[in-house]
Parts: structure tokens; sequence; C-alpha cells
């Protein structure tokens, strides 16, 4: 149960998205990491802005499936202050989802969170040098479950990641730096 913004070091988040256009978010997953290390996981359908879906053949979702869903605005209402005071969010492949949360914000005319992303692709690259590093790859070569596409698991197993990655010594630039994959 989340208790309070506070209490938590940082969030790993991932979108599903319905089509190309960044702000079609239809799912969304946010795992949110407390001191202690344990996790507490949020994961919403999202209704988007149109009824097209053109990546059902990825993530299984369709128009079917969301269409009751709340739009993103109501979704980001209840996370946004839990993610507002995490230290750094953390994503595989940062810039889509960074791409996502902005664009979905800016639809709907919300403040983005001011807050770091730091990329899991790179953290698997830098500490283990994994390749390639696609999601599954990470999770495969350091042992994690993943259920691929799903946004609620592919958030946790990118704060699993970064856990892991502490483990092993790996400790993000103070502030966190924005990484993108250049």
């Amino acid at each position: 149960m989340l208790n309070g913004p506070n209490d938590f070091r940082f969030a790993a988040i991932d979108f599903e998205t319905a089509t190309f256009a960044r702000d079609s978010a239809c799912s969304i997953g946010v795992a949110f990491v407390r001191e202690d290390g344990r996790i507490d996981l949020k994961r919403h359908l999202i209704r988007p802005p149109t009824r097209e879906f053109r990546f059902t053949h990825i993530h299984g979702l369709s128009w079917r499936d969301v269409r009751n869903a709340p739009t993103f605005a109501t979704v980001w209402k209840n996370l946004a202050p839990l993610v507002t005071n995490v230290r750094f969010l953390a994503a595989h492949n940062a810039p889509f989802d960074r791409g996502v949360l902005r664009a979905c914000c800016e639809t709907y005319g919300l403040n983005q969170p001011d807050r770091p992303f730091i990329c899991t692709v790179r953290v698997a690259r830098s500490v283990w040098n994994i390749r390639p590093t696609k999601l599954s790859n990470v999770c495969d070569a350091l042992g994690i479950a993943l259920r691929h596409h799903e946004a609620g698991s592919d958030a946790l197993a990118c704060a699993r990641i970064i856990l892991a990655a502490e483990r092993h010594g790996w400790e993000p630039a103070w502030p966190p730096e924005s990484i993108s994959l250049n």
C-alpha cells in the first residue's frame, strides 16, 4: 500500500501505446521503489485520444480493452504526486517513455514531472556489458521475470534492473542526468 510520496527513492515507468502517436498511451505501469527496496506497483489501462490501434499485435490491447478506461489525465492525477517526489525515473529505452509522458501531458494540459530519467538500456550496457539490450535480453541475463509488453511487468523489471545494478556497485550520477541512447 502506498503511504506517501516521500517513501520512494525512484520510480520505473513503462508505457504501451496504441499507435505511433506519442500521446496514444493505452497502458501505464509504474513501479515505486521504497527506501528499503520494496516495490509498489501501479498499472492502469488508459483510453487514448482516438480509437485507432496499430500495436495490438505487440501488447495485446485493443480499443475494446480500453474504451471504458480513464483517460491519461485521470490516471495521471493519482500518479503525479507520487512521481513528482521521487529522485529519478527509470525506463528501458528512456527516450521513448519520456516522450510518451511529455506528449500525454501536453495533450491534456498537465505539468510534466521535473524528474531526471535514467535509461536501463544504458545501465545494462555499462554495468554488465549486456548486448543486445532489449528488455527481454536484459531480464534473461539477470534472471528477472518478465511478461514483455505488459506495462506493469515491464516497469517492475526495469525497477529490478536498477536494484540489481545498485547491488553490483552502480550509482547514478547525482543529480542524475537525463540519459539518451546516443
